[in-house]
């Protein structure tokens, strides 16, 4: 089984802007690089915008550290397509397009799915920003871009501060207390089984949880209720993707709210699940039929 885990150009070792996140796209090739080697298969890792490169050649392709793609959502959407007419990429298009809006969390709240309040701003102008204070009824949101990855795009703001400018769809949220207090939640699926969880928490004086503010993170054993909120959330779905990130965190009720479902590129923390890889690679052969 030959196996093709995309990226992105700043991901690449070498590269002169190599990110500075790029250390996670490392753990993950080494990750399913041994696993997929103790199988007598092989990983490798290519581009997604590689426009030469002959896809019909692999088994399948895995969409790994593409995190270049919220700037390039046209041209990323149009790759995918191609890739999945030579081969079979997980997660399917159809999935990947769904799930790039995080507009989708309306879709999963109209299924029962409990998530963070939000109002939705196309035209996310000062009077539409200022007016989702009232609708949120709070003094502290979080402004955020539709399409964006690692808070990209993203705001924590109070009434008194300036709404920033911004001609992307966004949406606002209340800040919840429980990021700072306690942490984010992230809860790793593959093919629909649960692998491992973790605790996600910011550094002092900042809200984000990812590694480029300084976010740090522990492996935990849930508790069999927030297990099953997000098994839950994931479960709102017709199919159970091959890979899936359930980030949540809790609701001023004590119970835990979808953050986000991630589908597409979500760094999958194997230093926190040590048997990731065999997963990963037991779901893909089963899929792929080998």
């Amino acid at each position: 089984m030959r196996i093709a885990l995309l990226t992105c150009a700043s991901n690449l070792p070498g590269a002169r802007d190599r990110r500075t996140d790029a250390f996670e796209h490392d753990v993950m090739v080494a990750t399913l690089g041994a696993a997929f080697a103790d199988n007598g298969d092989h990983v490798e890792v290519v581009r997604w915008d590689a426009l030469s490169e002959d896809w019909s050649r692999f088994d399948g392709a895995l969409l790994g550290t593409v995190w270049d793609y919220p700037r390039r959502k046209d041209e990323f959407l149009s790759a995918i397509d191609r890739i999945a007419c030579a081969t079979r990429l997980f997660n399917p298009p159809p999935l990947v397009r769904w799930n790039l809006d995080k507009s989708y969390l309306r879709d999963l709240h109209g299924k029962g799915v409990p998530i963070i309040p939000a109002i939705w701003l196309d035209t996310p102008d000062t009077r539409a920003v200022e007016a989702s204070f009232d609708a949120l009824e709070t003094n502290d949101i979080v402004l955020k871009q539709r399409v964006s990855g690692n808070s990209e795009g993203q705001y924590r703001l109070r009434r008194t501060d300036r709404i920033p400018d911004s001609c992307q769809p966004m949406f606002a949220q209340p800040f919840l207390p429980a990021i700072l207090e306690e942490g984010e939640y992230s809860f790793i699926f593959i093919g629909g089984h649960f692998s491992h969880a973790l605790l996600k928490c910011p550094a002092s004086g900042d809200y984000r949880v990812q590694s480029d503010y300084g976010g740090t993170e522990r492996a935990i054993t849930p508790d069999d209720d927030d297990l099953a909120a997000a098994a839950a959330a994931l479960s709102a779905l017709e199919d159970a993707p091959l890979y899936a990130r359930v980030d949540m965190v809790r609701g001023n009720e004590g119970s835990l709210l979808l953050m986000e479902l991630e589908l597409i590129e979500p760094f999958l923390y194997p230093e926190q699940g040590p048997h990731l890889g065999r997963m990963l690679h037991g779901a893909l052969a089963e899929r792929l039929g080998f």
